[in-house]
């Protein structure tokens, strides 16, 4: 099992605490026993690997995007960020069903991004980081 923490920027710290509950032990993603797994605060995203069709590591983001719990309104993915420094997209095969939406894709911004996509690689799940193509 492996453990990635979610960056939090020193800046949004105290509004991610207030508005989502995310503090350093409860902002987390986490690949193991046939899932990953994404803790932030009081959000919690829980999907098996097999339905994980690709990864790619994207950013960095404009800060007002990219900060907390959201979901696209065209595209409806969802994200779990803290900082806009960039995050792995974890594109599904199907719409991924979470609370009460389905979603294509979800976006974790982990501290280390090159970790958490070698990880799914090393699963066979193929991606990229865009950040270099």
């Amino acid at each position: 099992m492996a453990r990635y923490p979610i960056r939090i920027g020193n800046r949004s710290r105290l509004l991610l605490r207030v508005a989502f509950g995310v503090t350093p032990d409860r902002a987390w993603a986490e690949i193991a026993d046939g899932v990953v797994r994404c803790r932030f605060g009081r959000f919690e995203l829980v999907a098996p690997l097999t339905t994980v069709a690709r990864w790619r590591i994207e950013g960095p983001w404009r800060w007002i995007t990219a900060i907390g719990v959201r979901m696209s309104i065209r595209h409806r993915d969802v994200s779990f960020a803290g900082s806009p420094r960039g995050g792995v997209r974890l594109d599904f095969r199907a719409p991924f069903h979470w609370t009460i939406f389905d979603v294509p894709a979800a976006y974790v911004g982990v501290e280390d991004l090159e970790g958490f996509g070698a990880e799914l690689a090393a699963l066979g799940i193929p991606g990229e980081d865009a950040r270099t193509a």
